[in-house]
């Protein structure tokens, strides 16, 4: 799914693209994975767990539920290659700081998914036969004596709470190459107190904002349910709220940032009965994630939380890449196979900017033909303006005759009038898809070219203005303005020098409306996105110089 700016300027440059062949009559007259899972079972490599706290009693069915007491809260550093997590005491093994190490925030630092908003997070909950709500957010307590463990080989860490005088363990294991972690809870100790033999566990707060630019990050936020096979999304606007309900099997159940996203996924496929979604937007948007679980079985599910990208989490093999965003559904492959090439073309070539470079070349080479087809229908269409000039004159009063007579002159002089616009439109499938790839894709996030260009996936920003511009913004950008110019070049060589009087006069007033329409549109766009379509138009300024010298030889041999 897109969000809303991204849809507004995919229309934007569809009507621009549709409404190009009235332009040109006018500009130059013419014619109305996750990584693969290892294979070893990660609770045989874990390290023996010694019990601090035990105590078992019989049970006593529906008796009042005695709310846990609060623990010391105790924490543990675990690191592998991929991030540094703090794991906290409080609600048995919640996620309280967790720093991805291959992406960076844009002032300092490591990008950190867990703020003040989302710390109680893994929440275990349930309704005594009272109707009381008992959250097990206390009385946990670790079973390791060491604070900090380094993740080469699979890690099982264990909590403990006694409830009732009964005993309740969550089990979080970890892995050396993956963002994903394992949790087994088992409550099944307490399964004759719980109402409905039911439980839920509980992601509070969502994702926090990674980004510089919040407002446009804002668009990309959504919560997810996935269930038989159908994708629900929730996104709140200023001011909302909700919640609901979902009854039936859900498989997963995820929020998301534009680049990052937390997900809580069923292993076995039967365990997760209903969800909730609960969304909140005041001065930030907050989206709660829950699920329920049963009470008398060990809950063995699985957390997700890192980047967005579509390999990593396609490995999941649970469907979660459908809420990448690829643009409509004519184009997903398109988008995707451009995103398969960009990688594949990274692991020789270590500078996403170099790789746009020769990545602008190969695209210009693919639609070659498409555009020297269109430039020479609009030569062609040229040569004949005099005579359909003189059409015009002629049956000015006459429409049903001027178009007859315009035809027979089209099939006289052997040119397709649509020649100019049908090439444009074959290629807005591709321009749309990497449109959606430069701008969503974690891929270019952090990326720097050259010079001032930090930051591929962010506007190219050379100095901020001290006030804010309508529909342009607070800030100059480079990449915006070249790009402009060479639009305004590309159409100036298109311009006959026939053209003289009013007529020149609306020439030149389109070719500066244009240029001043693709410089206001694309200035918040990411520098990768200008970087391309710059070096593109550049390209394609010389492909007409070279195919208007071919065509003036071959005049002049003739």
């Amino acid at each position: 799914m897109m969000d809303r700016n991204t849809l507004t300027a995919l229309l934007l440059i569809t009507l621009v693209l549709i409404m190009t062949p009235y332009y040109m009559e006018m500009v130059s007259p013419s014619a109305p994975t996750l990584e693969k899972f290892v294979d070893e079972d990660p609770k045989q490599n874990s390290q023996p767990v010694e019990y601090l706290e035990y105590e078992n009693t019989s049970k006593k069915d529906n008796e009042l539920i005695t709310p846990p007491k609060t623990k010391k809260e105790t924490t543990i550093k675990v690191e592998n290659d991929l991030y540094v997590a703090t794991i906290s005491s409080t609600c048995g093994g919640s996620i309280k700081s967790f720093e991805i190490k291959e992406h960076l925030k844009h002032d300092s630092g490591f990008v950190n998914l867990i703020t003040p908003d989302n710390t109680k997070n893994l929440l275990v909950g349930f309704k005594d036969f009272n109707g009381n709500q008992i959250q097990l957010d206390e009385g946990w307590v670790l079973q390791s004596s060491v604070d900090s463990y380094y993740i080469d080989v699979a890690k099982s860490i264990t909590y403990t709470n006694t409830i009732n005088n009964r005993l309740i363990t969550k089990v979080l294991t970890f892995y050396p190459d993956r963002f994903l972690i394992d949790i087994d809870i088992d409550i099944t100790a307490l399964a004759n107190n719980t109402l409905a033999n039911n439980y839920t566990l509980t992601w509070f707060g969502g994702i926090p904002p990674t980004e510089k630019d919040s407002v446009t990050e804002s668009t990309y936020f959504y919560s997810y349910l996935y269930q038989g096979g159908e994708l629900l999304d929730v996104k709140v606007s200023q001011g909302e709220t909700f919640s609901n309900d979902y009854k039936g099997q859900t498989d997963w159940v995820a929020t998301r940032s534009k680049y990052f996203v937390t997900c809580l996924l069923d292993d076995s496929g039967d365990q997760f009965g209903s969800s909730t979604i609960a969304a909140s937007y005041k001065n930030k948007e907050l989206y709660d994630l829950s699920v329920s679980l049963k009470s008398n079985k060990v809950a063995n599910i699985s957390l997700y939380i890192g980047p967005l990208e579509y390999e990593r989490i396609k490995n999941l093999g649970v469907n979660l890449e459908s809420i990448m965003d690829f643009g409509w559904a004519i184009i997903r492959p398109i988008s995707k196979s451009v995103l398969w090439v960009l990688k594949s073309m990274n692991k020789v070539i270590p500078n996403y900017g170099v790789i746009l470079i020769i990545f602008s070349i190969l695209v210009k080479l693919i639609v070659y033909p498409l555009t020297k087809r269109s430039y020479q229908s609009t030569q062609a269409m040229q040569a004949i303006q005099p005579e359909i000039n003189n059409l015009r004159e002629k049956y000015k009063n006459n429409p049903t005759k001027l178009n007859q007579a315009t035809m027979e002159l089209y099939k006289k002089k052997g040119v397709n009038p649509l020649g100019t616009c049908f090439p444009m439109l074959l290629q807005m499938p591709l321009l749309f898809a990497l449109f959606t790839v430069f701008r969503s894709t974690i891929e270019l996030r952090g990326e720097p070219f050259v010079f001032w260009i930090k930051d591929l996936s962010a506007p190219d920003v050379i100095f901020y203005l001290p006030f804010k511009v309508p529909l342009y913004g607070d800030y100059v950008c480079a990449l915006p303005i070249l790009m402009a110019l060479s639009m305004f070049a590309q159409q100036k060589m298109m311009q006959p020098t026939a053209a003289t009087g009013p007529q020149a006069d609306q020439q030149k007033m389109m070719q500066y409306f244009m240029m001043g329409f693709f410089f206001l549109l694309f200035n918040g766009f990411p520098s990768g996105l200008n970087l391309y379509y710059t070096l593109f138009n550049v390209l394609t300024i010389a492909q007409q110089k070279l195919t208007s010298t071919k065509t003036q030889g071959k005049a002049v041999v003739a």
